[in-house]
């Protein structure tokens, strides 16, 4: 009777340990500051966004434990890269030289680069007029890609968030900002309403994807998911909410 006992007993450990490797707590990076895709709310204190609220949707359709872990956005693939980030969801362009080194979900979103300028701006019109200016963006994006290659600007300066950014550019230290269209749109619905403008047409046609490190079994699973919300019409309901328009239909 011992002995089966003792067996017993260690065939409920062998269980209970194999479980707990199939519940790992996956570490998911976002953006510290990336409205309306993820940002803290000043009165929760929480981060919120149309990403945090998409991948929350995806974990509990898996049944996957989180923790959602912001930082800069020029850490988040590097971090997927040593595995010491199970997930990254941030706007993340899905971009060739990046799906050398990620692995990245179907597209999410699609967007582009727009150029912002101060209301009474009235020498930017294009990309071509930012010769010689000064052009504020994000560092490690797409949009510092883009001018650096296209703009031929006297100076480019490179911030960690989307606030500095802005800043510089309605403080004078700036001529424009290049960005992410969605972001740029969200700021002047907002803090920049009244303050800027748009400028130009619509660059770089660009889609985001969720990254995962190389290899992961966790792709095919979001991917799943993400078909599953565009099927039943949550993921209308959830970009509605966030941008204010239907997603465009393909």
């Amino acid at each position: 009777m011992k002995k089966t006992l003792t067996l017993i007993m260690t065939l409920v450990l062998t269980l209970a340990f194999t479980a707990s490797g199939f519940a790992k707590t996956l570490v998911v990076a976002t953006d510290t500051n990336f409205p309306p895709f993820e940002y803290k709310d000043p009165e929760s204190g929480k981060h919120t966004g149309f990403d945090v609220e998409l991948f929350d949707a995806i974990a509990k359709d898996n049944g996957w434990e989180y923790d959602l872990q912001p930082m800069d956005f020029n850490g988040i693939i590097p971090g997927l890269q040593s595995g010491q980030i199970d997930v990254g969801i941030a706007g993340i362009t899905i971009k060739p030289e990046r799906a050398k080194v990620i692995d990245f979900s179907d597209p999410y979103y699609d967007a582009g680069l727009l150029i912002l300028v101060k209301s009474d701006n009235t020498d930017v019109n294009s990309v071509e007029d930012l010769k010689d200016k000064v052009v504020s963006t994000k560092q490690g994006t797409t949009s510092e890609d883009f001018v650096k290659k296209n703009a031929n600007a006297k100076d480019v300066k490179l911030f960690p968030n989307n606030d500095a950014m802005f800043m510089e550019l309605l403080t004078g230290g700036a001529d424009a900002v290049v960005f992410d269209s969605p972001v740029i749109a969200d700021f002047m619905r907002k803090a920049g309403k009244g303050k800027v403008k748009v400028v130009g047409p619509l660059y770089m046609g660009q889609s985001y994807g969720i990254g995962f490190p190389k290899g992961s079994d966790l792709v095919a699973k979001a991917n799943a998911s993400l078909k599953k919300f565009k099927d039943d019409g949550s993921y209308k309901e959830l970009y509605m909410k966030w941008f204010g328009t239907e997603p465009k239909s393909k």
